[in-house]
């Protein structure tokens, strides 16, 4: 496979990487499914080993754990807890199917990571917002699993940056902008809805924090100590960071070569800052794939990287 993400189903915007099937508007869940690659169920058997015996090699079962597999391909996903709940594919694109048919929200994008260890769906929630100098950002929900124990069922806001397609978790409030259900428990959608509150007034106070940092202009200096804050290590000085290709290279981002630095909102401030970074990490940063990209922006490392930029640049709003 040229690259290593399982499959992935778009609509309206070109999708990660210019990857994916895409499909028409206002297609059905069941197309959905099919076409993200979510038609298969998560299967589980007994976990066995082998142990050599004088009359040779016996099977054994580990009664605390279970192996999970695809029923498509059988290809094996992961070994996990004998109590570990499975969020099945079918499930995550369920989710939607009210939220779609009310016109509330509308699905745009959704796929298969690392051959089925994580799934994903991203639905755009209609709410948007401009900033100086026609500076587009819009509002979607992103649901995902994972069947190997490095993610909890999470659905989070997020933002997207239509000139870069840089996205950023609304960090709002104590929750983050987003409720986790551990596989402890049983992934219940109507509550995971509740606890949202699918009206997004979260974006209100989110739009607020990003005029905030389209006001506030940055001069070199605020910008190396931001990045060494974000990137670096403080305590070093400037050329002997260890990151300091990274940090350089979101530098220049935010110096006039990143996506839309140029724009008003961009060009000199914190919120120009901020999405070097977000830019960075989405488009840039080094990863084994696009897969591990993606993976790392949303769920892992870089999603980390994103949530510390947008703390440190509103230390410098505030």
């Amino acid at each position: 496979m040229a690259h290593e993400i399982a499959s992935i189903a778009y609509t309206n915007e070109d999708c990660w990487h210019g990857l994916g099937n895409k499909l028409p508007a206002n297609q059905s869940i069941e197309v959905w499914q099919q076409q993200a690659g979510m038609d298969f169920r998560i299967n589980e058997a007994e976990v066995l080993y082998s142990v050599s015996g004088g009359d040779g090699l016996h099977l054994k079962t580990n009664p605390d754990n279970k192996v999970l597999f695809r029923s498509d391909t059988f290809a094996p996903l992961s070994v996990v807890s004998k109590r570990y709940k499975v969020v099945q594919p079918a499930e995550v694109m369920e989710f939607w199917r009210d939220l779609v048919s009310a016109g509330n929200l509308e699905l745009e994008t959704a796929g298969v990571l690392k051959g089925g260890k994580k799934l994903w769906a991203l639905a755009k929630t209609g709410q948007e917002t401009v900033l100086k100098g026609n500076d587009k950002v819009k509002a979607y929900l992103l649901l995902a699993t994972s069947c190997d124990g490095t993610l909890c069922t999470t659905a989070q806001f997020t933002s997207v940056r239509v000139v870069c397609n840089n996205t950023l978790q609304m960090a709002v409030g104590d929750s983050g902008g987003a409720v986790k259900v551990p596989h402890s428990t049983q992934f219940d959608p109507q509550q995971v809805k509740q606890a949202l509150g699918l009206g997004l007034s979260s974006w209100e106070t989110f739009v607020t924090d990003m005029r905030q940092l389209a006001d506030r202009k940055i001069n070199k200096f605020e910008a190396m100590n931001y990045l060494i804050n974000v990137l670096g290590d403080r305590l070093v000085p400037l050329n002997e960071q260890p990151n300091s290709k990274a940090i350089q290279s979101v530098y220049a981002l935010f110096n006039g070569s990143g996506k839309g630095s140029d724009i008003a909102s961009a060009s000199g401030t914190a919120w120009g800052l901020l999405n070097g970074v977000t830019e960075y990490v989405d488009q840039h940063r080094r990863a084994r794939s696009t897969d591990h990209r993606l993976d790392s922006a949303w769920f892992g490392p870089g999603a980390v990287i994103k949530e510390k930029a947008f703390h440190e640049a509103m230390k410098l709003a505030a």
